[in-house]
């Protein structure tokens, strides 16, 4: 039992990180074992926030229905909310700027997983005091306007939520404090 009362909802796009890590980092389709394990999201977010993580996982099912994959995020614990509409409808953004904007009643923090600038004025208006807010991504890819936001808070898929099994070829700033000179002497 956390000590904390409220929930977190983890709102993932998954397709946005999907394509982040193939496109930006790996340069090509990410294989199985180069994926996130989602699980570790939840699990980082209920450690660090001391508080129940209820993840929702957000899909485009339009053309295809990845049942394999829904299945697996059930047991990880995600609900899985799958979408379909027209094919020029960006039916992952649309449903999360919704449920950004359902939060807006709540008391519950959020942590949106995602780089996508499209949610910034629907995250804001979160950023009352009331909650924690915070943005959950490779901080080289995320939407720089995020930083803009008073009160949001920024963590790493790969170095805070620790989401990967093996290291990534990632390029970044290391702060002195964090530097390992045997990591670059091997």
């Amino acid at each position: 039992m956390h000590a904390n009362s409220r929930n977190t909802w983890v709102l993932v796009d998954g397709e946005n990180i999907d394509a982040t890590l193939g496109g930006s980092i790996l340069g090509r389709r990410p294989q199985p074992d180069e994926r996130p394990r989602w699980d570790r999201i939840l699990s980082f977010v209920e450690r660090t926030w001391d508080q129940t993580a209820r993840g929702l996982f957000f899909l485009n099912a339009t053309t295809n229905l990845p049942m394999t994959f829904v299945q697996a995020l059930k047991a990880l614990g995600y609900e899985p909310v799958l979408l379909s509409g027209p094919a020029d409808a960006k039916v992952v953004d649309i449903a999360i700027q919704r449920t950004l904007q359902a939060l807006r009643e709540r008391e519950d923090d959020v942590v949106l997983v995602s780089h996508d600038g499209d949610f910034v004025e629907d995250v804001e208006p979160l950023l009352d005091g009331r909650r924690q807010v915070g943005v959950l991504a490779f901080g080289e890819f995320r939407n720089t306007t995020y930083a803009t936001l008073p009160g949001i808070t920024f963590f790493d898929l790969e170095y805070d939520a620790r989401a990967f099994d093996a290291p990534l070829p990632r390029i970044r700033v290391i702060p002195i404090e964090e530097f390992d000179p045997l990591a670059f002497l091997g």
